[in-house]
C-alpha cells in the first residue's frame, strides 16, 4: 500500500486500524489539501508534506482505506478485504442533485474497473496472452448525501451538506498499491479537485 502513487493535493499517512476484525490489518488515511493541489509525491512515494490525519478529520474531504487480511488455512483461501470510507463537504447545488449518489458510486466502480484493465494489460504484455482477471470482487456499499441545519447558539454555517461513501471489496491480488491510487482518485473526484495539470480559477 505504501508504493501507491497519489496525485498532488492529497496527503496520505498511516492511521490506527481497527482491531479484532481480522488476524492482520493496516489502514491509511487520505486528506485533501487544496494548497498542495499542484504538488506530487516524490519518487519514494512520500507525501510532499507529512501530516497526521485523525480517524475523523474536520471539514473538507478525507477518506480511510482499511486492509483486513486473513492468510487462510489449508481449508480456506487467503482473504484480502478492503474497507473504504470517504466524507466530503459539498455546496448546496451539488448536494441537492438527485443523481449524486449514482455518480459517486460510478466513480468508484470505474476506478476499480480501470485497475483491472491495467492489470490485464500488464499480464498480457508479459505472457503474450489476454486473460481477463478482475483486480477485485464482492464490491458493495452505500452513498449517502446529508443536509444539516443549525439552530440557536451554535457555531458554524446555518446549513451544511456532506456526502459519505462506504464500500468494501476483496482484492484478488497481493499488490494493493493500485487500490490506494484508485481510492485517491475517487476522493479527488468527490472533493471536486480539478484534473492534474489544471489550475482552478481563483486558486492563485
Amino acid at each position: 500500500m505504501h508504493d501507491a502513487k497519489v496525485r498532488g493535493g492529497i496527503t496520505v499517512t498511516d492511521i490506527r486500524p481497527p482491531r479484532k476484525l481480522a488476524p492482520y490489518s493496516h489502514a491509511v488515511g487520505l486528506e485533501v489539501d487544496r494548497l498542495l493541489a499542484g504538488d506530487a509525491r516524490d519518487d519514494g512515494g512520500e507525501a510532499a508534506v507529512p501530516v497526521n490525519i485523525p480517524t475523523d478529520a474536520d471539514g473538507d474531504a478525507f477518506g480511510r482505506l482499511i486492509l483486513l487480511h486473513d492468510p487462510g488455512t489449508d481449508e480456506g483461501p487467503t482473504i484480502m478485504k478492503l474497507v473504504a470510507y470517504i466524507q466530503a463537504d459539498l455546496d448546496s447545488s451539488v448536494a441537492q442533485d438527485p443523481l449524486l449518489p449514482d455518480v459517486a458510486w460510478d466513480w468508484l466502480t470505474e476506478e476499480l474497473d480501470q485497475l483491472s484493465e491495467d492489470g490485464d494489460s500488464a499480464d498480457s504484455a508479459e505472457s503474450g496472452e489476454s486473460s481477463p482477471a478482475a483486480a477485485f470482487s464482492d464490491l458493495g456499499g452505500t452513498v449517502t448525501a446529508t443536509a444539516s441545519s443549525r439552530f440557536g447558539d451554535i457555531a458554524g454555517p446555518a446549513s451544511a451538506f456532506q456526502i459519505e461513501l462506504r464500500a468494501s471489496w476483496t482484492a484478488t491480488g497481493t499488490d494493493l498499491s493500485g487500490h490506494v491510487t484508485a481510492f485517491a482518485h475517487v476522493l479527488a473526484n468527490v472533493a471536486g479537485l480539478p484534473p492534474e495539470g489544471i489550475t482552478a480559477i481563483g486558486s492563485r
